[in-house]
């Protein structure tokens, strides 16, 4: 894993001044480091009879999409207001200075079904805690887990998620 946190980049002061943003783009851009991710998350779900992955807008849409097709399920997108061409439900969610809001296809699940969420960083928690309440409220689904590729320990967002099953791959 040493080789998937090395691809990992820091850059300090984005976007904003105080910020050390973690940028996946090299990660993305490594053959290697990309399928020993999917392959890692695939090996943890092999199991699981997983029906979809939920992608998160819009980094988690990259892996949803191919961790999907590794575990030969559906996929569906968590999106902001107004890029969903179709009826959705929405969720509003408190942002450290205002509101946001994310919406899902109505048809996005079957009763039923077994879903993995999959965002890039779990930070704060905020935006996949309202996706959490997003599914639950209007599906009659099983969440398995909420997947991340790497989470920001210092900001406690597992605790917006709990007693839900969470599990990410890398810990700063």
């Amino acid at each position: 894993m040493k080789n998937i946190e090395e691809a990992v980049r820091t850059i300090m002061d984005f976007p904003k001044p105080g910020i050390a943003f973690k940028d996946i783009s090299p990660l993305l851009s490594d053959p290697d480091c990309f399928h020993q991710v999917i392959g890692h998350f695939a090996k943890r779900h092999a199991g699981n009879r997983v029906n979809m992955v939920i992608g998160i807008e819009a980094r988690g849409f990259v892996f949803a999409s191919a961790l999907a097709y590794a575990l030969r399920a559906g996929t569906a997108m968590i999106r902001k207001p107004g890029k969903l061409p179709f009826s959705t439900y929405r969720q509003a969610y408190d942002l450290e200075y205002g509101t946001d809001s994310i919406e899902i296809h109505t048809d996005a699940f079957r009763p039923g079904q077994r879903i993995l969420v999959f965002d890039d960083v779990l930070a704060t928690g905020g935006t996949v805690a309202a996706a959490a309440h997003l599914i639950e409220e209007n599906f009659n689904v099983e969440i398995v887990e909420f997947n991340f590729l790497m989470a920001l320990d210092a900001l406690n967002g597992q605790t917006r998620l709990d007693p839900r099953p969470v599990y990410s791959l890398l810990h700063y």
